[in-house]
């Protein structure tokens, strides 16, 4: 059972409004639902949505941030809960230990370093935790085409395909994540047998 959701997401403002209306839903969401949102902790752009949504419904927030971005214009002021790390590596660390699971948001730069760390965590066997990619106006659709291109060019397995679920409404991705299941070969791959060409 998924009580705690790590959410990625942007932090920009010069967004469509469109964005911004589906973090607060989504927010809003997890709230009614009684899963505690973790995040970056930030009030601007999505980041600041999202945790509007959700404590505005009566839901638990949970803030991660490094000290250097721990200042009254970047953090949310309202948070249930804020923990501050010293550095990037220590705050995405402390994200994937908190969550049950995963969704990511529309966003940038930070938003698919956070995404792809977790799905790579996943497919070296750091953790079994359902991945999601909440593809507001398709947002996601290039980035899913460029996984597939690169199965196709034989740098991810087609079964890795499987660590993620993208899908364009709220409560669908969460059905989808509640009843995820790793990809069965997964162990096999990280033992290194017939499913890896490396040597050691």
């Amino acid at each position: 059972m998924i009580k705690k959701i790590c959410v990625y997401c942007g932090s920009s403002d010069k967004v469509s409004q469109r964005y911004l209306d589906e973090a607060y839903r989504l927010g809003k969401t997890l709230a009614e639902k009684r899963i505690t949102l973790v995040y970056g902790g930030g009030k601007t752009g999505l980041m600041g949505s999202v945790a509007n949504g959700a404590l505005e419904h009566g839901g638990k927030v949970i803030g991660v941030t490094p000290t250097f971005f721990n200042t009254k214009v970047l953090v949310h002021p309202q948070l249930t809960r804020l923990e501050v790390v010293e550095n990037m590596h220590q705050r995405k660390a402390l994200m994937i230990s908190l969550a049950d699971g995963f969704i990511a948001l529309p966003g940038g730069y930070g938003t698919f370093d956070e995404l792809f760390e977790a799905i790579t965590w996943a497919q070296i066997g750091l953790h079994a935790k359902p991945i999601g990619l909440l593809s507001v106006e398709n947002y996601f659709d290039p980035l899913v085409h460029l996984v597939q291109h690169a199965i196709q060019q034989g740098f991810i397995y087609d079964t890795h395909r499987e660590l993620f679920i993208d899908d364009a409404d709220i409560n669908s991705l969460l059905e989808k994540m509640e009843n995820y299941k790793p990809p069965k070969d997964l162990a096999r791959w990280v033992q290194r047998n017939e499913y890896c060409i490396l040597e050691d």
